[in-house]
């Protein structure tokens, strides 16, 4: 749809400058998304469907249309090819940490806040790491396997306590930290590298340079997120860089580490064994006979599917985290927390004698003289207002009397660089 079209579409879609009606906004909720949130938003009065799995992006482009608000998981692929085919869409949101299934700058060209929940599983990740500390050091994944075979093999060669033994953490963030913490309760020493300054908690220590970390770890465990500068940033180089015997865990990115490398390592014996919950490439769905790689049969390797934060109790967090913030962003105009979009958290003002104008537009000098030009040539009397700019975008919320908003809605509509406007009451 061109882009003028588009405009004459965002509104008609509104009648007049009436709040849109909450029973007509539509919410795709993909992937199995926690039944708290998806309860929270229908509580709201929104029109909320939930799908058990994700959608391709041919699939997507027959959804978007009709859209106010999607969310997803880490599988489906938000493109810059559905973000463009969306006429209506208000928000996307993330019910996960990462982000980088979506395309963020063109979320933020078409004026779509993206949202996610960057805390509410890092305990889930941090307990999981540490079991399968312990479960490397005592490697229990191929006692398992042979005793599933049948075989009963009782061996002390190999098996160690984890107390006493050396932590390197990559990555020092919420989930490094974390797990940090509970790797001390257990009597392990910590030590970690980031690219920044980070302050410790409790007696850990960082060091310089990677390659000093690698030399001295027991246990190496990868925590950083999905950026060019940490695309295959652990390969053959790295892996000979540790101690014989290291075990190494990801839970992190897929694409961190070169996974060839990494058997290589487990098969020629100098390292210990591997956890992996991430892969370079995932399957889309759940199922037999989907998993293909490298590091299959490989010694003491212990894997899972893309599961670190995938408890109960992270889920619910998740949920009813990003349906918070749908229900700010939709109510109220609020993107705090959006990881592409201007922040803009202003107080609703109580006295019911206002409405609020949402002005998304480009970050052009002389916006806001536009802006403000339009509210005085309409004789409206600006209450409060907040504006906030990320990169090519600008955000304004405006508190207005009420006689003018219909007026001021469609004098910003006709300005070029205006983006979307919204009318809430």
């Amino acid at each position: 749809m061109a882009e003028p079209q588009a405009k004459k579409a965002r509104v008609a879609e509104e009648d007049s400058a009436t709040s849109f009606p909450k029973n007509k906004i539509k919410i795709l909720l993909l992937e199995g998304v926690s039944q708290r949130g998806i309860q929270m938003l229908r509580d709201d009065g929104f029109q909320v469907e939930a799908l058990k799995t994700a959608l391709t992006e041919e699939e997507l482009l027959k959804k978007i249309p009709d859209l106010h608000v999607l969310g997803i998981r880490s599988k489906t692929q938000v493109s810059k090819k559905v973000i463009e085919a969306s006429n209506r869409l208000l928000a996307i949101s993330c019910f996960c940490i990462g982000t980088d299934q979506v395309d963020l700058a063109a979320a933020q060209a078409k004026g779509i806040p993206v949202f996610n929940a960057p805390f509410a599983n890092t305990r889930s990740v941090a307990e999981l790491i540490i079991g399968n500390i312990v479960g490397l050091s005592r490697k229990v994944g191929d006692c398992t396997a042979a005793m599933h075979r049948g075989a009963w093999f009782k061996l002390a060669s190999g098996c160690f306590e984890i107390r006493g033994k050396t932590l390197g953490l990559i990555g020092y963030g919420h989930i490094g930290s974390q797990v940090s913490v509970l790797a001390e309760s257990m009597g392990m020493h910590v030590i970690y590298y980031d690219v920044v300054p980070k302050l410790p908690m409790g007696n850990a220590s960082q060091v310089g340079t990677l390659p000093e970390m690698l030399a001295q770890a027991d246990f190496v465990s990868l925590h950083v997120p999905k950026m060019s500068s940490t695309e295959n940033m652990i390969t053959k180089v790295e892996f000979a860089q540790m101690k014989k015997g290291c075990f190494f865990l990801n839970a992190s990115r897929g694409n961190t580490v070169v996974i060839p490398d990494l058997a290589a390592a487990l098969k020629s014996g100098h390292l210990g064994g591997a956890y992996v919950d991430v892969f370079p490439v995932e399957p889309g769905k759940n199922g037999e006979n989907l998993f293909e790689s490298e590091l299959r049969g490989c010694p003491n390797t212990l894997l899972t599917p893309h599961v670190g934060g995938s408890t109960e109790e992270a889920q619910a967090k998740i949920g009813e985290e990003v349906a918070n913030s749908l229900l700010k962003c939709v109510n109220e105009g609020s993107t705090h927390g959006a990881v592409n979009f201007p922040e803009v958290d202003m107080k609703i003002d109580p006295s019911g004698n206002t409405h609020r104008v949402l002005i998304i537009h480009k970050n052009k000098p002389g916006m806001m003289s536009s802006i403000n030009k339009v509210f005085t040539e309409a004789n409206a009397n600006i209450c409060q207002q907040f504006l906030n700019t990320k990169g090519e975008v600008g955000y304004v919320v405006v508190d207005t009397n009420v006689e003018t908003s219909a007026d001021v809605k469609k004098r910003l509509s006709e300005l070029d660089a205006v983006i979307k406007v919204r009318v809430l009451f």
